[in-house]
């Protein structure tokens, strides 16, 4: 007799803490793995909330286990064995169960996945789940797109598991088809901005002010208490006061200067390329994780051209502090933009509003200004959050900071790849007269198509003026 409320397949450590999370909150839920003794183990280890764990090795037996209409989760590794698990569900689900994937797949091949299961009268959700482990197991921002009624069908579940801010589930349906998932590419796109930036601004503390990871680390605890709190900044500074226990030694100076990536960030970049959105902090994120992959290339680099000067860099951790903010606000500013464009794209009618909301709490760039930002798009102010008044006010106020930071960089020999792009985004987003118009002079020369506003273009047998040359 079926008796779950809701199904998982794939219990690693996402998937097993997702399960638990859903346990704990009064559901009961049937477990599959691919592994049958990984299933024996974790119904093992649930402690008290054993009883409302059903393992079930049997594919066929899992499914049956479930109520109708089902909603099944599943977990595993994105890419083609999400197909897999899909293929083999298939044959055994009814129509009006629906299959919930929330792994970080690319929006693309979940609204392949959506089209192809809808006129079968399966249910396809691609659920963007953010705040990692610990998110998935106490509380995680969810971000839901696919059939809007099989989001009906297990919305208890997921709002009862999300992450709760002022006690609103920080849980949204976005839209149809790859909705979600797209969502949460652009997530990670700003996540990886974010931390980009700021490891940035610890290389200016530690290389031109001269500072102790200790000292840093006092210096960004006291940050999260002003208009900088979010996440990244307080784990900073837990991360910049730990000591490796062997050594004595700050254990950041002992990690490798090489961070990975799992392609989510990539996919934002291009997707906005794609789109002709500029997203130059997510791109200069980007290439600066892939330029840190290059180790023994730099390490040859600067053998050849010494290390950088020892200057002092001549900015205060006010000014530091300020810069951080509007370049921030900068890649926040860009993610929404594209959210923007990809809704209009896609007919997906994205509430911008609603996704700053459940960033506020479980997700990794949960921040102060989230407020302010989902205000501004409740109020229908902008596309563009530069121009949002609240976020005018705080820019006039911090990109002098942020340019005086910049040219310190430049002087100092201190990489910033995303705080100058920010700057440069900045800069060119509120420039009225730019200097595209020579551009466009020279692709009309080029093409011998003649200028589009002014300036006088080739005559008519194909030839230009005298003083611009054939």
């Amino acid at each position: 007799m079926a008796s779950a409320d809701i199904g998982l397949v794939g219990l690693a450590v996402m998937g097993s803490n997702l399960a638990l999370n859903i346990a704990e909150k009064g559901y009961t839920i049937a477990v599959h793995n691919r592994t049958a003794a990984k299933i024996d183990e974790f119904v093992a280890d649930a402690g008290d909330l054993r009883p409302r764990i059903i393992g079930k090795a049997d594919l066929k037996e899992f499914v049956e286990s479930i109520k109708r209409p089902r909603s099944i989760i599943i977990m595993v590794k994105a890419g083609k064995p999400v197909d897999d698990v899909i293929e083999e569900l298939l044959p055994l689900l009814d129509k009006g169960d629906a299959i919930l994937e929330c792994g970080n797949s690319l929006y693309t091949d979940t609204q392949r996945r959506f089209d192809y299961l809808t006129p079968k009268g399966i249910g396809y959700l691609g659920v963007g789940v953010s705040g990692g482990e610990e998110g998935a197991r106490h509380g995680p921002s969810i971000m839901v797109g696919g059939s809007k009624e099989q989001w009906h069908n297990a919305e208890p579940v997921l709002k009862a598991i999300a992450a709760k801010f002022n006690g609103e589930p920080c849980c949204a349906y976005l839209g149809e088809g790859g909705a979600g998932h797209f969502v949460k590419t652009i997530h990670n796109g700003i996540e990886y901005a974010d931390m980009q930036m700021i490891a940035e601004v610890y290389g200016v503390m530690r290389d031109g002010l001269g500072m102790t990871p200790k000292q840093a680390s006092d210096i960004f605890k006291e940050w999260n208490k002003g208009p900088l709190n979010s996440y990244l900044i307080e784990i900073t500074g837990y991360v910049l006061e730990a000591i490796d226990g062997p050594t004595g030694k700050p254990l950041v100076e002992l990690i490798v200067d090489k961070a990975g990536q799992k392609g989510t960030g990539r996919w934002s970049a291009i997707v906005a390329q794609e789109m002709a959105v500029p997203a130059t902090t997510i791109e200069g994120a980007v290439a600066a994780r892939s330029l840190s992959a290059f180790k023994d290339q730099r390490v040859a680099a600067e053998a050849i051209y010494g290390k950088r000067n020892a200057a002092k860099a001549d900015v205060t951790l006010a000014e530091l502090e300020q810069a951080l903010l509007a370049g921030k606000i900068a890649a926040y500013a860009q993610g929404f933009a594209v959210l923007a464009k990809a809704s209009e794209e896609n007919g997906w009618n994205l509430p911008l509003g609603t996704i700053a909301k459940i960033w506020r709490a479980g997700c990794i760039i949960r921040s102060r200004f989230l407020d302010q930002m989902a205000a501004a798009y409740d109020k229908g102010e902008s596309v563009n959050l530069l121009v949002a008044p609240d976020f005018v006010t705080i820019m006039k106020q911090a990109h002098p900071s942020l340019r005086k930071v910049v040219a310190a960089g430049a002087l100092g020999e201190f990489p910033l790849i995303c705080l100058s792009s920010a700057l440069s985004y900045f800069d060119s987003y509120r420039q009225g007269q730019g200097t595209a118009n020579l551009i466009q002079g020279q692709r009309d020369f080029f093409g011998a198509h003649g200028f589009e506003i002014v300036g006088r273009g080739p005559d008519q047998h194909g030839k230009w003026p005298s003083t611009l040359g054939n």
